[in-house]
């Protein structure tokens, strides 16, 4: 949460969320709703259940979204980005990484081709005059709240000068998620969830309202993150909510359920000094790039492929019921053998989980270690993540 002296702005969603009862708490420089009034169901628990069962509404307008476009924008996002970003299909969507020059991660992001196709002309007989053609590339790259201007800052200092970036300030973006999630906006928008799998994306006029839809999100659930320009984020809230499925959840929710999916949260399990290969974020580099490199921090990261890291992000679950908070000790025995990032109860599971870097020697899924908390020490065992699998709707 913020520094309480820190100036907080408004999200164009701040006076729906506080009449809905929405508790609010400082994140990423905004007043954002940790949870709803349990009087209408409300509270972090009843709204990471529901989320798990039915479909939930979060407002993650925080985070930045950016669009870049020119001729060699993929290229030149290749740079600093691990992923195949040119091979990449308009309409598909990426998890990268964006790297510092020893391989540290400044953010991780999601990055779509948004190339757009400029359709046929046509004389007034329907005969084909100019034929249909791919636009201008274009790469629309959603990334964390709390680092968007130091990432801007980077990729305006590091790319060339016919890459034009664009700060969708004027744009909200909300996130519909949960197995019931493809019912709901599927009543809404018709047609829509049945031509998307997971991490694709589409261009969709919903009356007047131009939105870019994408199945994916950061709780494990099936689901769809929407970019609306902030005029008709409300109105697109409501209807969304309007439907039986849905009800809105706060930050609260949502960082459980990122911890059940074992995603890693930036500034806590990920950071400037912290590798894809410690992170096991290794699935973010593709063969080629890993190969060919290229990109920022390539030497250090092939070297950390070659020989392991030297410590590694675990999942941990405790025994008990006291959830363990970011920077609790690691024990194997007395040696103190690393330190948690993240930490919480697992309302699914019925008991605490964590996220820890542990040294490599006591990596392994199974390993017996010890976790400190409240100065106890409470036995945990290393586990294989996501802690609850994922749902993700990937096709038939």
């Amino acid at each position: 949460m913020s520094d309480e002296n820190e100036k907080l702005e408004n999200l164009p969603l701040n006076d729906w969320h506080r009449s809905k009862g929405a508790r609010m708490v400082g994140f990423a420089g905004y007043h954002m709703p940790i949870q709803y009034n349990k009087d209408q169901g409300g509270g972090i628990v009843a709204e990471h259940d529901w989320t798990r069962s039915q479909a939930s509404l979060f407002d993650v307008s925080h985070m930045g979204q950016l669009m870049l476009t020119g001729e060699h924008a993929a290229a030149e996002l290749e740079k600093l980005l691990p992923g195949a970003i040119a091979s990449l299909k308009p309409g598909r969507v990426r998890y990268s990484l964006l790297l510092n020059e020893e391989g540290g991660v400044l953010d991780d992001l999601m990055v779509t081709n948004a190339t757009p196709w400029i359709e046929p002309v046509l004389d007034e007989d329907g005969a084909e005059i100019e034929a249909g053609r791919w636009g201008e590339p274009a790469y629309y790259v959603v990334v964390n709240g709390a680092t968007k201007h130091d990432d801007i800052a980077f990729l305006r200092e590091h790319l060339a000068d016919d890459v034009t970036l664009n700060h969708m300030e004027d744009h909200a973006l909300i996130a519909l998620q949960g197995p019931k999630a493809t019912n709901a906006l599927g009543r809404v928008m018709r047609g829509v969830p049945e031509s998307l799998v997971f991490m694709q994306s589409v261009l969709y006029d919903f009356g007047e309202w131009p939105l870019r839809i994408t199945r994916a999100g950061y709780t494990g659930e099936d689901g769809f993150e929407i970019s609306v320009p902030a005029e008709f984020v409300q109105p697109l809230a409501d209807r969304l909510c309007a439907e039986i499925e849905v009800r809105p959840a706060g930050l609260g929710a949502r960082d459980s359920l990122r911890l059940e999916a074992g995603l890693p949260l930036y500034g806590h399990d990920l950071t400037a000094e912290i590798d894809p290969v410690s992170a096991d974020l290794t699935f973010a580099l593709s063969k080629k790039r890993r190969e060919e490199g290229g990109y920022h921090g390539h030497a250090q990261i092939s070297a950390a492929l070659k020989n392991g890291p030297t410590s590694f992000r675990v999942g941990l679950v405790l025994d008990g019921r006291l959830p363990a908070r970011e920077g609790a000790e690691v024990f194997a025995g007395e040696e103190r053998v690393g330190a948690v990032t993240s930490g919480g109860f697992s309302p699914t599971l019925g008991r605490p989980i964590a996220m820890a870097y542990v040294d490599k020697a006591h990596a392994d899924v199974g390993t017996e270690l010890a976790v400190m908390v409240r100065n106890k020490r409470l036995s945990a065992k290393v586990t294989a993540m996501p802690f609850v699998p994922h749902n993700y709707y990937r096709g038939n």
